[in-house]
């Protein structure tokens, strides 16, 4: 049979991540090992704290029914963690939301508050899963260039009358994935007096903000203004590892996460309440296991960076996030150069227009294996020759 597909489906094509991964499973089924650093997925366990309390609650009889909602616990937790990393009150009642992991949220509140032909300013280069809500929601999206020149950070003052008059939310992320970038308190404050001004929503998803370097980045929450205008949804899978237990939140005005979680009601029966108390748990730690897990990530990120440059291949160090932002050497284009670390290198890396046009030029690499591993892909990288058209 000839099975038709939506129109909303249609707007959702194979992207480049199927093409690499074919040409890399190619390689691995030839038995020519290779080095993956291409998804943003945490290769280290969760602490024990957290399996040792999975583990307990999952043995209780009475948890395994639906949680529909999060529970009183997981909300506490949430706003004890904001009012002591960030300093900003939260009502556990109204003004917190669980999620199934952040892209729950993120793909599913363009359609709480966008209607066709409306625009949604997303970052490009910018996380995928936003053109994702933009697509199921069908709103326009209107990027907003990520820059070198800027700091990576959106031009907002460069965005049209016309597209903000009919712009119902915008999306902003730091430390980003894919680009790494921080924010400050004036580009926040620059967001928040546009959004009140052409009355729209901004959300900001805080996923990496555990994972930092030199200098802490700034809860959106935090800065004056923001709670009128927005939420922050922030996710346990990198800063705790838990990527597979698919537990986060969304945090901020009152009125819009009651609005989400209407929504959320037709939708979803909640999160494994075993889940939720392990996350609890992690959001109130004290063990210091947040300052270890970015010692980690911070010696892999000084290993990849400087073995890089070591070898001809100037990139540079994020200040936050699992990734590396990393210019490709001239004269090659994203795509061609990520096909190149595949073929000569058996190393994987994302061509940075993955993300969007203004990702060409770049390639993102994720920190996500022992520093060994890191050493070898460096060491692939050097003895492939790759470089040798660039330094010629």
């Amino acid at each position: 049979m000839n099975f038709p597909i939506s129109k909303r489906m249609a707007s959702f094509q194979e992207s480049v991540f199927a093409e690499l991964a074919q040409i890399k499973n190619s390689k691995l089924s030839d038995g020519i090992p290779m080095i993956d650093l291409s998804i943003g997925s945490p290769d280290l366990p969760p602490p024990s704290f957290i399996t040792d309390e999975l583990a307990k609650s999952s043995l209780n009889p009475d948890l395994y029914g639906y949680s529909l909602t999060g529970t009183n616990e997981f909300h506490s937790a949430v706003c004890d963690y904001y009012k002591s990393n960030f300093g900003v009150p939260l009502d556990p009642d109204s003004e917190v939301l669980l999620l199934m992991g952040s892209q729950d949220g993120l793909v599913h509140l363009p359609m709480v508050l966008c209607d066709p032909d409306d625009y949604i300013l997303v970052p490009d280069p910018g996380y995928t899963a936003y053109a994702a809500g933009a697509g199921m929601a069908g709103a326009q999206m209107y990027s907003m260039p990520l820059k070198k020149e800027n700091k990576f950070l959106p031009d907002l003052g460069g965005i049209p009358e016309e597209i903000l008059l009919k712009t119902k939310l915008m999306i902003l992320n730091f430390p980003g994935n894919p680009v790494p970038a921080m924010a400050t308190e004036e580009f926040y404050l620059q967001a928040i007096c546009l959004a009140k001004k052409y009355n729209f929503v901004i959300v900001h998803d805080f996923a990496y903000s555990e994972l930092y370097y030199e200098h802490k980045p700034l809860s959106f929450l935090s800065v004056e203004g923001a709670m009128e205008v927005g939420l922050e949804m922030n996710s346990l899978s990198k800063s705790f590892n838990m990527a597979g237990c698919r537990v986060a939140y969304a945090a901020g005005n009152n009125q819009l996460i009651t609005m989400l979680a209407k929504f959320k009601s037709n939708l979803d029966y909640g999160v494994f309440l075993p889940v939720q108390a392990a996350a609890s748990k992690a959001l109130r730690d004290q063990s210091g296991f947040l300052n270890s897990l970015r010692d980690i990530y911070r010696t892999r990120r000084d290993v990849l960076v400087d073995g890089l440059n070591e070898i001809g291949w100037n990139v540079s160090k994020p200040e936050g996030s699992m990734f590396l932002w990393a210019e490709v050497p001239a004269p090659y284009m994203s795509k061609e150069f990520a096909i190149e670390l595949i073929n000569r290198a058996n190393v994987v890396v994302t061509p940075g227009n993955a993300f969007g046009s203004w990702g060409e030029g770049y390639v993102r690499i994720a920190l996500v294996q022992p520093e060994k591993v890191l050493k070898q892909a460096v060491s692939n990288i050097g003895q492939s020759g790759i470089l040798k058209k660039v330094l010629a």
